[in-house]
């Protein structure tokens, strides 16, 4: 508002000094010329002090304003870079685990606290991610009439265990339909005695399901073969009351690489007890 004041003093100092000097010539009137040049001074004077001052004060300003703003960009680029890595944090955080107890089945271990429980899946028991539906836990147990398992080593040693629940998950898997095939391969087989002193058995193996798009077509160049999904198994095993207990763990390949470290820790938990008679 200052610098349109002085514009507008400027303004009326240009247009009253030629309007004076033609009053005088076509009226006759003597204006006091000194006057008016005492008038124009002092107008000059003030609008230089405020044309002056405003500069110095407007670049001053700008200054700040131009501090604070590379201030307010670096606040805000180092913001997002603090949310960047605070999203990947909580993106790699894992989620708490929920114990299971069965203590009239005999057994126990942890899964993820927001898995969901299925009834009528066939299993001993049966939770799932309510996301990812090929993703889920199970237990699975001998029956006791038919087995009298002492050990887990009555299933020989880990690689013959592991060929065992190989052969079981692909008998399971076995379809009657046109074109489809499994591929299969063992991962791994450990033994380790938990923390309650019994002995357990590590399994992991991968299988990948392949179907042609079109079974019924006549020519081979329409049946086209894709991959139909691609999974991890992990089992546990364990005896105890003279039976065997499986643990398993079913999920996508692609999400075991984000969760495996979870996924180790469920299949880790799993514990066989004694029940009480």
């Amino acid at each position: 508002m200052a610098k349109i004041v002085a514009v507008a003093e400027e303004g009326s100092f240009f247009f009253f000094s030629p309007l004076a000097s033609t009053l005088s010539e076509f009226s006759g009137t003597k204006l006091h010329y000194s006057h008016i040049h005492f008038k124009r001074k002092q107008w000059q004077m003030k609008a230089a002090s405020i044309t002056q001052q405003l500069p110095c004060d407007y670049s001053s300003k700008t200054k700040a304003f131009a501090v604070s703003r590379r201030k307010a960009l670096s606040l805000l680029l180092s913001t997002y870079i603090v949310f960047e890595a605070g999203s990947d944090a909580l993106a790699q955080q894992s989620l708490p685990l929920r114990e299971y107890i069965d203590a009239f089945d005999g057994y126990s271990f942890r899964y993820p606290s927001n898995w969901i429980q299925v009834r009528g899946a066939g299993a001993d028991i049966f939770f799932r991610d309510p996301y990812i539906l090929d993703e889920n836990v199970s237990v699975e147990i001998s029956s006791p009439s038919s087995s009298r398992y002492k050990s887990v080593q009555d299933l020989g040693t880990p690689e013959d265990a592991g060929k065992k629940v190989l052969k079981q998950y692909l008998t399971e898997f076995m379809s009657t339909r046109l074109g489809v095939r499994r591929e299969s391969n063992i991962l791994s087989t450990t033994s380790r005695v938990a923390d309650d002193g019994k002995l357990y058995y590590q399994v992991e193996v991968n299988i990948k399901s392949y179907a042609n798009n079109n079974e019924l077509a006549v020519m081979p160049q329409e049946r086209v073969v894709r991959m139909e999904w691609d999974r991890r198994y992990l089992s546990a095993l364990g005896v105890e009351n003279n039976q065997l207990y499986e643990l398993r763990l079913q999920v996508p390949e692609n999400v075991f690489a984000e969760e495996q470290n979870d996924l180790r820790q469920v299949m880790d938990s799993f514990r066989v007890n004694k029940i009480g008679t």
